[in-house]
Formats: C-alpha cells, sequence, structure tokens
C-alpha cells in the first residue's frame, strides 16, 4: 500500500493494499487476475470503462471496488449492487467475499458479460436481475452499493424498499458527494457520513446505515 497509507497511487500499491486488506487466496488472486483480463478484453466490444483507465486498472477499479467491502466489516445477508454495468464493486465484493450478491443492471450485453464472468469464475452467489431496478422483486438488503447509478436522491428513493434498519449503503460519489449529500431532507442526511476515497484524493464515499421509509421521502 501507500507508504503513508494514504491514497493508493501505483498498480503495486493496489496489489499490496488489496493483500494487506483482504489476504486473498491463491484462487481469489487468480479470479480477480481473471476478471481484470476478460474487461479488458469485453472493453474493445462494449464500452464498459474508460480505455484511459485501463493502464491503472487495479487502482482505479479493482482497489476503487474493493474498498467498499473493507468499508462494510462485519456485514451480512444479501448485497445489492446497483447498475452494476462491468460488476463494479458487485464482482470485485463477490470474488472478495461469499456474500449472495445481486447485481442489477438493465442493459442486455452488459448483463450478458456479468454472467460470463460469474461462470467462468464459479461465483455461484451471484445473481444477475437484468430490469430496471423499479422492476425488481423488493428483497432485504443487507448492503446497497451504487458505484454509477442515479443521482443522490433519486438513487435512494428508488432503492428504499430494500433497506431494513440494519442495511448498510456504500455509495461513492466522487468529487460532489458532499452537495449532493447537502440536497437531501435532513432524515436522510443524518443517515450518512462521508468517507475519503483511498483511489482518488478528491472522491469520497457516502456510508450510511438503516431503513429509509415514506416519512423520510417528504419535503425538506
Amino acid at each position: 500500500m501507500s507508504a503513508d497509507g494514504g491514497i493508493l497511487t501505483s498498480e503495486d500499491e493496489a496489489r499490496g493494499w488489496l493483500d494487506d486488506a483482504f489476504s486473498p487466496t491463491v484462487a481469489q488472486w487468480a479470479q480477480l487476475e481473471r476478471f481484470a483480463a476478460m474487461l479488458v478484453a469485453e472493453n474493445e466490444r462494449q464500452n464498459l470503462i474508460a480505455a484511459s483507465t485501463i493502464p491503472t486498472l487495479w487502482v482505479r477499479h479493482i482497489a476503487d471496488s474493493a474498498q467498499l467491502l473493507a468499508l462494510d466489516a462485519g456485514g451480512a445477508g444479501l448485497w445489492i449492487d446497483l447498475g452494476s454495468g462491468a460488476g463494479l464493486p458487485g464482482l470485485v465484493v463477490a470474488i472478495l467475499s461469499e456474500r449472495p450478491m445481486l447485481l442489477v443492471e438493465s442493459r442486455k450485453r452488459r448483463c450478458e458479460f456479468l454472467r460470463a464472468v460469474a461462470g467462468e469464475l464459479g461465483l455461484a452467489h451471484v445473481e444477475v436481475a437484468e430490469a430496471p431496478l423499479e422492476r425488481i422483486e423488493t428483497r432485504a438488503a443487507g448492503t446497497i452499493s451504487a458505484r454509477a447509478f442515479a443521482p443522490l436522491d433519486r438513487l435512494i428513493d428508488l432503492s428504499a424498499r430494500f433497506s431494513t434498519e440494519s442495511t448498510r449503503w456504500l455509495l461513492p460519489k466522487g468529487r460532489n458527494a458532499v452537495k449532493e449529500l447537502a440536497k437531501l431532507p435532513p432524515a436522510w442526511q443524518n443517515l450518512f457520513h462521508v468517507e475519503h476515497s483511498r483511489t482518488d484524493p478528491d472522491s469520497r464515499i457516502l456510508v450510511g446505515r438503516g431503513k429509509i421509509g415514506a416519512k423520510q421521502r417528504g419535503t425538506r
């Protein structure tokens, strides 16, 4: 990891941090390597990640996803990843943990990729839901993540029905996290605190716990 325990700035630092944080088995390392290779190959066919980020894939995508699992220490139950796209963070979390994972993605080609990766890597605890979130049957979530899904207020409103009193929310919101949080109704704001990203000095992650119900969806 980085010498000062701060921002990860190189592929070697990202791998070192993953080793320190999760102690992956030989099999898990192989799965991560294979996922990374499949992601790069598929990116030639459909735009899953920005091509400019491929040289720093382990920092920008693998470690960036894994840091959400690190923030969910002790978490349990179904993990729902909204707008999973390239499987970030969902497939990374699924490789590094045994948590049952529901990847919600409405685009057919991306769902085909997600299923292909899960099948090849033997991730039997991964389920891909090919539909808009509004059409997904309500299930109790232990964790809800969304790396790039929707503006914060809409994201929470759409996913509130999956939350329980113990649900953990892990929402990377980039450089606008604090501004987006400030626009929420106070009852929503009170569920969250802000964590610094390990992979981008300017990015933040909104971390929350609890159920969001009808009364909290009122006006400010």
